[in-house]
């Protein structure tokens, strides 16, 4: 028997699985299986919860945050980071007891991430947004945005107008903004090893940093993004750090019979 939950935030969701003796293999067919929307639990990836200590490519992390957020794609690939998994992860672990309400650190596979968990929300810095050469997606300008993982954001008149999302890169994440106002964004992603999402998290910050530089707009305001599965709250501060805020629920837990 091994233990799980199912978490969403903005209804990019997730399958948590406990690890904390680190035992767990995370095999991608074991992935594929849970993600599975038909056959499975159903999730756009997995978050194995692992003590840092326990993790050879981060133990070296383990004075600076005690807790691991080891996260797969629906296809069972290994993503650097996670936005929505973040703020998802640090829920539960105030919900199991094993953090308490207010500041913590994790350690991900893109640095070491301050969280702040809230009663109605979860804030994180996102830490340096990077940015990049342009990118062409299927003939338009895009802007390259790192963010702990590796995003194009395309600027255009309306993400409703836009259909069923399939771009010719399948390795990059690619987020389609439309403007609503100078300080609210509209947006629809699609995400490697995924597909469409309902809402990411590091893409939402990379669509509010190609935003500003697109339209010269300072540092240091508050933007809204609209994703399909609800609203995020971004601001690329005068540091060039990126905080995201947003929703984290958890809404069921129990047991995989095989």
């Amino acid at each position: 028997m091994v233990r799980f939950l199912k978490g969403h935030g903005t209804e990019n969701d997730f399958v948590l699985l406990p690890d904390p003796d680190g035992t767990l293999v995370l095999t991608p067919e074991l992935v594929q299986r849970l993600c599975d929307r038909r056959a499975g639990i159903g999730a756009d990836g997995v978050l194995r919860v692992v003590p840092t200590a326990y993790v050879p490519e981060a133990a070296a992390l383990a004075d600076q945050a005690e807790w691991f957020m080891d996260y797969r794609n629906a296809d069972g690939s290994i993503a650097q980071m996670c936005g929505n998994g973040v703020r998802v992860y640090a829920r539960y672990l105030v919900s199991a007891g094993l953090a308490s309400e207010g500041g913590l650190r994790l350690a991900t596979r893109g640095g070491v991430k301050e969280v702040m968990v809230n009663r109605d929300s979860v804030v994180v810095d996102m830490g340096l947004a990077m940015v990049g050469d342009p990118v062409d997606i299927d003939g338009a300008p895009g802007t390259f945005v790192d963010m702990g993982n590796p995003h194009v954001v395309v600027h255009v008149a309306s993400v409703a107008d836009l259909g069923v999302l399939d771009p010719a890169r399948k390795d990059l994440n690619v987020e389609y903004v439309e403007d609503v106002a100078p300080d609210h964004l509209r947006m629809r992603v699609h995400e490697r090893g995924v597909g469409e999402t309902r809402s990411c998290g590091t893409g939402a910050c990379a669509a509010v940093v190609a935003t500003l530089l697109r339209t010269g707009t300072p540092r240091g305001s508050a933007f809204l993004v609209d994703v399909p599965g609800g609203r995020l709250v971004v601001t690329w501060q005068e540091d060039g750090h990126v905080l995201l805020e947003g929703p984290a629920v958890l809404v069921a837990e129990g047991e995989l019979l095989t």
